[in-house]
């Protein structure tokens, strides 16, 4: 089972892959760390502290490792570019505005950052290209944490 867990910066993500990896004995990864590990990316972004990442190695490199592995729960906000023809499940995570700019200042991201991230979940940006992408999609909203007991993929 392949499953893709995507959201704003913030939301979560990385809190929910890893309870699902666990509960369902599946192998972490995070996207971002290989991202960067590997050199899957173009350039650095200074003013943002951020990689400006090449989406077609990191779909190349993804699909070579799901061919390896096939218990996978993928950590990253750009997790929903991977084809579905290799994902079980994309989980989108929300969060209440207020919260996640508190989240962010939290990290001690620069104002632009984080006006960034908030107009990212404003918009909806990961949630509306995981469906672009036609992904099976699930949201769940980390606004007020989560209950790792009620995570049941097994329905979807």
């Amino acid at each position: 089972m392949i499953i893709i867990v995507t959201g704003s910066v913030g939301t979560g993500k990385t809190k929910i892959a890893r309870a699902i990896a666990k509960k369902y004995n599946l192998n972490y990864l995070d996207l971002n760390e290989l991202i960067v590990k590997n050199k899957l990316y173009e350039n650095y972004d200074r003013k943002f502290k951020t990689y400006i990442v090449d989406v077609k190695k990191v779909n190349k490199f993804l699909i070579k490792l799901i061919k390896k592995e096939k218990n996978l729960v993928i950590d990253s906000h750009l997790s929903h570019y991977l084809n579905k023809k290799y994902v079980d499940l994309c989980i989108v995570t929300k969060c209440d505005i207020k919260i996640l700019k508190k989240r962010l200042e939290k990290r001690k991201y620069s104002k632009e950052k984080i006006r960034e991230n908030l107009d990212a979940e404003i918009l909806d940006v990961c949630l509306i290209e995981a469906l672009d992408n036609n992904h099976k999609v699930k949201v769940i909203d980390t606004t007020k944490g989560f209950n790792q007991n009620k995570l049941n993929i097994k329905k979807i």
